[in-house]
């Protein structure tokens, strides 16, 4: 897993760097509470292993054949990357808002920590921060939109409409979970300056993962314990909020399987692209199966 936790690292690094130039003082701190307290970056680290798999060229090597700096590909890459995890966090601001939830990723959520109003303008700056990573490129911005339209429509639906069957359900885990999973997919194919039928298959592939992530987390919800998975369990039926759990009433091993269908067609959708790097698709492939087996 060096391979992996290498981008990892870069990618937090940079978040550390952006958050750190934040002005004024105060807004520098709320981005912090929320950006640096951890999470499983896996958005900004599907950007960069896309961005590879595309045929981008991250990283240039060193005499040794070892990883020494970005390369020609990997400075508009990690940017996407970085804006991409902070339009995530931007969204769970919110999301902790609209489920009063008090904790997220262990510690006090935005909201708890400092009132509504400043959780709202914390979820506004980090934001204005993703898009100025974005603005350079026309088609990131673009593909950024979509996403954003897509988890509006998708938050709407959740609200209001309350999916009540297993179709509806599907389509509401793709606007909320797939639309910026395939966000980050298109912006690392952007990043290496593929072809549109190469940047579609890659985005195909990560709204399958982040539909078979939704999946997963709404069993985690109703089965996992709160301490191991780092913030409350049982909140959709607490909030009388819908999941594929409450949608389908089926078990928790039957859901767990159509998330592997979803994998499955990830991985079908995968293998439409020429590859550029092996080893980054080989942990794309891995990424899929990820997503449906993890415990947290």
């Amino acid at each position: 897993m060096e391979y992996v936790e290498a981008r990892q690292n870069v990618i937090e690094a940079r978040l550390e760097e952006v958050v750190s130039a934040v002005d004024p003082d105060e807004l520098e701190d709320e981005l912090a509470h929320v950006v640096l307290a951890g999470g499983k970056r896996v958005r900004p680290t599907l950007t960069l292993l896309t961005c590879e798999a595309a045929g981008g060229t991250v990283w240039c090597k060193n005499g040794s054949g070892e990883s020494a700096s970005l390369g020609a590909n990997g400075e508009t890459a990690l940017d996407f990357a970085v804006g991409v995890e902070l339009v995530h966090n931007a969204s769970l601001v919110v999301d902790d808002i609209i489920d009063r939830s008090e904790l997220r990723r262990g510690n006090e959520s935005a909201w708890a920590e400092y009132g509504h109003g400043p959780a709202l303008i914390t979820s506004d700056g980090l934001l204005g921060e993703a898009f100025e990573l974005f603005s350079a490129d026309a088609r990131a911005l673009a593909s950024v939109s979509r996403a954003l339209v897509e988890l509006g429509e998708g938050e709407a639906v959740e609200l209001v409409e309350r999916p009540s069957s297993e179709a509806e359900y599907m389509d509401l885990a793709r606007r909320k979970t797939g639309a910026l999973f395939r966000t980050a997919a298109e912006l690392g194919a952007i990043a290496a300056d593929t072809d549109a039928a190469t940047i579609d298959a890659f985005g195909e592939y990560a709204e399958r993962v982040g539909i078979a992530f939704q999946i997963r987390d709404d069993v985690l919800d109703a089965v996992a314990d709160s301490a191991d998975l780092g913030k409350p369990t049982g909140h959709d039926d607490t909030m009388d909020r819908p999941s594929i759990v409450r949608v389908t009433g089926e078990d928790p091993e039957t859901l767990t399987e159509r998330a592997h269908m979803e994998a499955d067609a990830a991985l079908a959708a995968l293998d439409r692209v020429s590859a550029g790097d092996e080893e980054a698709i080989g942990y794309l492939e891995d990424l899929a199966e990820f997503v449906v087996d993890r415990d947290r």
